[in-house]
């Protein structure tokens, strides 16, 4: 057996034990988890460094503290989460138990991304052990020393048995896309997403796809262009542009073009000084493959702001590309980079079609004081998510589903999300071996009688079920008459 294939034969095994099923070993898991975020920062922190050149606090800012709030909620909220949940019931269900129960998948591949390697690992393995499943992790190969820290830190927190890490590229990644998983959750990109599909779909084994693609960013003419530009050059460059909801493109109105390109220009100074290269904060391409495909966007486009790099230290600056044509380069592909590239557009009917007539984004992005207009652009597109005035905040609300749609990707996450995603909500009925009476109108032999009967059960259960309420709700008010007559006549 391969190595990969070890690994989850052993969380097979230890989740059918049953241990990760109980919730008060969830709970524990989850705080030995926090605990590692809080006893061993300097660890992460040193390899983001390495990896990314993620600054001392900005480690915790862009990728912990998210993931310390997950947990807090994870504990706190885990024996509502995971208790039955009634439903409704019919008159046919009137003396039944009918509920949803929260049920464990079983085995679950997360699939990490390297460009915020902690948060989008941590968080689905979060919502993995709070479910009660076991969980195999891949963390990318990409962030070399991330990986190994992450190898050697998670099996001295919590469970290796249940939740071993499994390291490598491309090879060990598809011999554990071999193995059936009852669920596979990857965060990348759309091609490897549908080499991941592809894969789980041989054994039938559901998917969550967090992707990402081209995040378009409109600018009404109207707005605070100061304040609007500066939540987008703090969006755009943070992570040096790597983030799957950073606004991949602008759309404004011609006459405001010069105002946002000044306007950024001035934000990324305050931000990162007139010199970005030497500034702590400001982050490096992950490898020099990505820094020639990101540096090759910019060829057929006009360089407003910055433009230069440094291929030896992976160094792109933070680049404006302005009076960019929707068949430029940089325009083809998810930029994932410092790039920000700006359209000119007549109007916000113009915006939506440009919108509308590509893949769905996973973030859009509006900046208006207009409620109506921002409205529009909620209503008349489709993304992933939606945001008015301000740019990534939605992915730090733990009660707001994160995920894509259509080409920016399946399924949802964070908080409760998270749970449900990697739970399975099994319905239950429990009827009693009584009132076998109420049954003959489905029994053989079919008549009319009973076609009448379960015509009047079914077709008008819902006036039937009121009457019912209603009927008991007066015989309550009756009953509560007869007790306080009864007490005053005893006090008499």
């Amino acid at each position: 057996m391969s190595k990969q294939q070890l690994a989850v034969e052993r969380a097979r095994r230890a989740f059918r034990t049953g241990r990760s099923k109980p919730l008060e070993y969830r709970i524990q898991q989850l705080k030995n988890l926090l605990r590692l975020f809080e006893e061993r920062q300097k660890d992460i922190a040193d390899a983001l460094k390495k990896d990314l050149n993620k600054s001392e606090h900005g480690v915790p800012l862009y990728e912990t503290l998210g993931l310390e709030g997950e947990i807090q909620l994870a504990v706190k909220k885990l024996k509502e989460w995971a208790a039955p949940r009634p439903v409704a019931k019919t008159l046919m269900t009137i003396s039944d138990e009918v509920y949803i129960h929260p049920e464990p998948l079983g085995v679950v591949l997360i699939i990490g991304a390297w460009n915020y390697p902690w948060a989008v690992t941590i968080q689905p393995l979060i919502g993995a052990i709070a479910a009660g499943n076991a969980a195999v992790i891949k963390p990318s190969e990409v962030c070399v020393h991330t990986a190994k820290v992450m190898e050697d830190l998670l099996p001295v927190y919590i469970d290796k048995e249940l939740y071993p890490v499994v390291t490598g590229g491309v090879p060990e990644t598809q011999e554990l896309l071999k193995q059936r998983f009852d669920h596979v959750f990857y965060t990348g990109n759309c091609a490897v997403g549908r080499i991941v599909m592809e894969a789980a779909s041989r054994h039938l084994s559901p998917v969550t796809l967090e992707l990402g693609g081209k995040s378009p960013c409109y600018i009404d003419k109207n707005c605070d262009l100061s304040v609007a530009c500066r939540r987008i050059t703090w969006g755009k460059y943070t992570n040096c542009g790597q983030t799957c909801i950073a606004p991949d493109y602008v759309l404004c109105d011609p006459s405001i073009q010069d105002k946002v390109i000044e306007e950024i220009s001035k934000n990324v100074t305050d931000f990162y000084t007139e010199n970005p290269k030497t500034c702590p904060d400001y982050g490096r391409i992950i490898n020099q493959r990505h820094f020639k495909r990101v540096m090759a966007l910019t060829e057929d486009s006009t360089v407003a702001l910055g433009g230069n790099g440094d291929e030896a230290e992976c160094y792109i600056a933070p680049t404006v590309l302005r009076d960019v044509k929707p068949e430029a380069k940089v325009m083809q592909e998810e930029i994932f980079g410092p790039l920000l590239p700006i359209l000119t557009v007549g109007s916000v009917d113009e915006a939506i079609d440009f919108i509308n007539d590509r893949e769905k984004p996973l973030a859009l992005y509006v900046f208006s004081h207009d409620s109506k207009l921002i409205k529009r652009m909620r209503d008349e597109t489709s993304s992933g998510g939606f945001l008015a005035n301000d740019c990534l905040m939605h992915f730090s609300v733990n009660d707001l589903p994160f995920g894509g749609v259509g080409n920016s990707g399946i399924g949802a996450y964070h908080g409760k999300h998270s749970f449900d995603q990697l739970s399975h909500l099994r319905g239950c009925l429990v009827k009693q071996l009584k009132m076998e009476g109420m049954n003959n109108m489905r029994y053989p032999p079919h008549t009319a009688d009973k076609l009448g009967w379960a015509r009047f059960f079914i077709l008008k259960e819902g006036a039937v079920v009121k009457t019912f309420k209603l009927a008991a709700l007066a015989v309550l008010v009756i009953l509560a008459a007869a007790v306080i007559q009864v007490r005053v006549s005893w006090f008499h």
